[in-house]
C-alpha cells in the first residue's frame, strides 16, 4: 500500500510540475506594457505575478487531470495491451 500511495505521489508531483509551468505566463503584466517601470530595471520584468492565484490554479487543474488519470488507469484504459496496440508495438 505505501509504494501506491508514494507512486501515486510522485505522478501528482510531476503533473503539478509540468501544469506549473503551464499556468506561469497566465496574466502576467511586463513593466513596458504597463508603462511604468523602476529606472535601470528590465523593461520586460513582470508587475504582478499573481503566484499565490497560480499556485492555487495549478493544484485544482492538477487535481482534476489527476482523477481522470486515475479512473482512466483503474476502468483498464492504460494496460500494456491497448497501449502496444495504439502505438502499433508487437508484444
Amino acid at each position: 500500500m505505501a509504494y501506491t500511495i508514494s507512486t501515486a505521489f510522485a505522478i501528482y508531483f510531476v503533473i503539478w510540475w509540468v501544469v506549473l509551468f503551464l499556468t506561469l505566463p497566465f496574466g502576467v503584466r511586463s513593466q513596458h506594457e504597463d508603462g511604468v517601470g523602476a529606472p535601470g530595471t528590465d523593461p520586460g520584468a513582470p508587475i504582478a505575478t499573481q503566484m499565490g492565484r497560480k499556485l492555487i490554479w495549478t493544484t485544482i487543474i492538477s487535481a482534476i487531470i489527476f482523477a481522470l488519470a486515475s479512473l482512466a488507469y483503474n476502468a483498464g484504459l492504460f494496460n500494456i495491451e491497448r497501449l502496444s496496440k495504439l502505438m502499433r508495438i508487437p508484444l
